[in-house]
């Protein structure tokens, strides 16, 4: 995700890191030669003349945008719903981290290795991660987990949930042993379950695109109308049909474009979730909670990436 701090009018015109503009001009290079070609025919193909007016173009062209808005609706509501789990999670991870740190009594036989629980906790989000983005996660296992654990954990298909699961074990093991209460242990507990919430919402996302067909029809009808509307623009404006046909081009293939992008948050993207941003935080929050050295923070320039 780029961050920036609020540009003024003329620069945001000029924004190219970061918006969409780069993945789409192949697309507005074969606009221009399209509108081009029918300025200079005079909108014939194959000498005979198209017969298209703007009146049809206003008509599909309002259909299409009501069209793109509910794509591009749809795709920010998965975004905005990732957003809200990853902050549920950062929630979720301060509450057990502090819970643990109150709860647990530290003169008991077999307390709770307060730094491991931290540990596991902060490595359990870097895995979700790395899940999420299907990337490896062994270089965050490695540093944050003694290399023993962090090797027998390589190997685990739901790395996250296993790192949950050892989490509860330490909790139950410190009831056992009376370091945890009963009523503490269910309040933990509850934090657990809402992590294991988070974590099966962001594989619900994740796993669950918008359907094929939806994106296809839109695809197919967006670049249909951008080819045909020089042909039926270039009778009423003439010389001016590449600068308009270009421009709506631009609108349209842009907007699918972003909804394209932003309908999948979890993955590495200008306009995705800043997933190593919020790890890093959580990261930083759990290690003071537990009386830890924190890690430095983000250095946040003036336009910056948090990925």
């Amino acid at each position: 995700m780029i961050v920036r701090s609020p540009p003024n009018w003329w620069r945001l015109l000029f924004i190219w890191n970061g918006s969409v503009l780069p993945a789409i001009l192949p697309q507005m290079a074969v606009m221009t030669a399209v509108s081009t070609l029918a300025v200079f025919t005079g909108g014939r193909v194959l000498g005979d003349k198209l017969p298209l007016n703007t009146s049809i173009f206003t008509l599909l062209g309002v259909a299409l945008a009501i069209f793109l808005a509910f794509r591009n609706t749809a795709s920010y509501d998965r975004f905005q719903e990732g957003r809200k789990i990853w902050g549920a999670l950062l929630i979720a991870a301060r509450a057990l981290a502090s819970q643990a740190r109150a709860y647990v009594r530290d003169d008991a036989h077999g307390a709770l290795d307060q730094r491991l629980f931290v540990a596991r906790l902060t490595a359990l989000v870097y895995a979700l991660k790395h899940q999420l983005r299907h990337t490896s996660a062994d270089q965050d296992l490695a540093r944050l987990l003694p290399l023993q654990q962090a090797l027998r954990l390589r190997h685990a298909h739901y790395l996250p949930v296993q790192l949950m699961h050892e989490l509860r074990q330490m909790l139950a093991e410190a009831e056992r042993t009376d370091a945890l209460g009963a009523a503490q242990l269910w309040s933990c507990d509850a934090q657990l379950n809402e992590l294991n919430h988070c974590i099966g919402a962001c594989e619900r996302i994740a796993a669950t695109p918008i359907p094929f067909a939806y994106g296809v029809l839109l695809h197919r009808t967006v670049y249909l109308y951008c080819l045909l509307l020089p042909f039926g623009l270039v009778d009423a404006i003439g010389y001016a049909t590449p600068l308009i046909s270009v421009f709506v081009s631009y609108t349209f293939v842009a907007l699918e474009a972003i909804a394209g992008d932003i309908a999948e948050p979890f993955r590495d993207s200008p306009n995705g979730l800043a997933l190593d941003a919020i790890c890093r935080e959580i990261e930083r929050s759990l290690a003071e909670l537990s009386g830890q050295e924190m890690l430095p923070a983000i250095v946040r320039g003036k336009d910056y990436r948090l990925s």
